[in-house]
């Protein structure tokens, strides 16, 4: 075996990105603190040719240095846009025809392992804050709720990591 160097990766340039046809999600951040995890959102939304990023609420905005320095780039391909209100995110998203799914532990949330996309269909994917996670609101108004299967003593996994799995797991069931 032998690593591939960076040219035999066939990576697409940013204009390419732009106007590749993309995967049906939209990752919505409510109130995400960290700005190296909006970074490494940037970059796995990037990887997984998303639609788009809503930043929301006190979730921080490029260009900023910290977020460059995770995101590697993914801002100059990935769109995004800012809310004010998550809630705004997510009503503007829905009349766009978006299905919202919240991905937090609540009654009736539906495991990742057993949530499947319907084919056709465009999901707002919403990521809450690192402790209090996604808002009572924006829950309310969300669709549905995923949540992750998880067997240790913590009860949530990082935010970027959250995006890595949801994203890998729905893109190969669309």
């Amino acid at each position: 075996m032998r690593k591939l160097a960076n040219e035999e990766l066939n990576r697409k340039s940013i204009n390419e990105f732009r106007e590749s046809p993309k995967t049906p999600f939209v990752v919505v951040l409510d109130n995400v603190r960290s700005l190296n995890n909006i970074g490494s959102v940037f970059r796995t939304a990037d990887a997984f040719l998303i639609e788009a990023v809503c930043l929301c609420g006190i979730t921080g905005t490029p260009p900023h240095r910290e977020i460059n320095k995770t995101a590697l780039g993914a801002t100059e391909s990935v769109t995004w846009k800012y809310f004010s209100e998550t809630a705004d995110a997510v009503r503007t998203l829905r009349d766009e025809g978006y299905v919202v799914v919240s991905v937090e532990q609540a009654e009736g949330s539906v495991s990742l392992a057993d949530f499947m996309p319907v084919r056709g269909s465009k999901y707002a994917l919403v990521f809450g804050h690192e402790i209090n996670g996604v808002a009572q609101e924006v829950i309310g108004l969300s669709d549905s709720c995923i949540e992750i299967p998880q067997f240790g003593t913590k009860h949530s996994f990082n935010i970027a990591v959250s995006v890595g799995i949801v994203l890998w797991d729905l893109s190969g069931k669309i």
